[in-house]
């Protein structure tokens, strides 16, 4: 008895025809086994006449053991005219098949101008249509793994990927919290492409958008800014650092030259910050009390800083305390 199945030990393989070289001469009555995750669909002259599911089947061929050779050797020769091939299909989840940009994407960015970007991913896919997939994308290859139609699936995910960032991404700073909407919008746009090749889109992914270095280095330096917060106070603590950094090694060169930038710091800042604090008095009104303890609160601030020394401390905050 004749058995045609197909088990896969590789794992990537989508199609296999049986035999893999060219048609076959089944017998009548040969046996088809076709598994879980298995479809095949048997061709006899050229033509397709049926998808098998899971099971054993019994084909119909006009090639009858023993008699189909002594009748047709007279006119035909040792092989038979009637051929007939079994193509079975995976149809299991052909998972983490990659996808990315092999050259820049050009992307017009609402504060950063035009932009190159790159990204790459991962998708998976199924066989949704045996025969659609079988006649418009394999057609008679005998072996047919996932790696032989990923460039030309890759080529449509780039194409609605630019169409998508153009349309709903202003700039590459906001990239970040919409990667989970980008790939569902992305997929979408893709399952019309792959059902129209007998494919299903199982799931889409976006792993990553890239910038140039340039682009990247203006990114971090505005996340460092906000990250900074109020400049004003970034300043204070900046020089903080600096006379105390000075204090410890007074004698230096370098305790030098840094209390000299400090105190040419602080002879601009320390105006600077008594305006800002008069203008905030000025400008929100409270009550005595509460500006006489913001005035405190401040003064100490420049004595710790060392703007100030001891006696001037002790002398406006005698001033500040008759006041009340």
């Amino acid at each position: 008895m004749e058995i045609i199945e197909f088990l896969d030990n590789t794992g990537d393989t989508m199609v296999q025809r049986v035999p893999e070289d060219s048609s076959g001469e089944f017998k009548m009555g040969a046996q088809l086994i076709v598994r879980e995750s298995q479809k095949a669909v048997f061709f006899r002259d050229g033509k397709s006449l049926d998808v098998f599911s899971t099971g054993r089947h019994v084909l119909k061929t006009q090639n009858i053991p023993v008699l189909t050779k002594l009748i047709t050797s007279l006119g035909y020769g040792k092989d038979s005219p009637f051929k007939s091939e079994v193509y079975f299909l995976n149809m299991k989840l052909f998972r983490n098949l990659k996808w990315g940009t092999k050259e820049p994407i050009l992307f017009r960015d609402s504060e950063l101008k035009m932009i190159r970007l790159r990204s790459y991913g991962a998708f998976s896919i199924t066989i949704k249509e045996p025969s659609l997939f079988l006649n418009k994308v394999v057609g008679t290859q005998g072996l047919f793994r996932d790696s032989d139609i990923s460039d030309y699936l890759k080529s449509i995910i780039l194409q609605k990927l630019h169409v998508i960032l153009g349309q709903h991404v202003k700039t590459v700073f906001d990239l970040p919290q919409h990667f989970d909407n980008l790939s569902v919008l992305v997929k979408n746009s893709l399952n019309l492409d792959f059902e129209g090749l007998g494919l299903e889109l199982h799931d889409f992914l976006i792993n990553s958008v890239s910038v140039p270095p340039e682009v990247q280095k203006m990114i971090d330096t505005r996340s460092g800014m906000s990250a900074v917060g109020n400049m004003d106070d970034f300043m204070k603590f900046q020089m903080g650092q600096s006379m105390e950094k000075a204090a410890e090694n007074p004698t230096g060169s370098a305790g030098e030259g840094m209390g000299l930038g400090a105190g040419m710091g602080m002879g601009f800042m320390i105006p600077q910050m008594m305006n800002q604090t008069m203008q905030q008095q000025n400008n929100q009104p409270s009550k005595p009390e509460e500006d006489s303890f913001a005035k405190l609160k401040k003064l100490k601030e420049l004595l710790d800083m060392g703007a100030i020394n001891q006696d001037e401390f002790n002398e406006t905050k005698k001033r500040i305390l008759n006041n009340l």
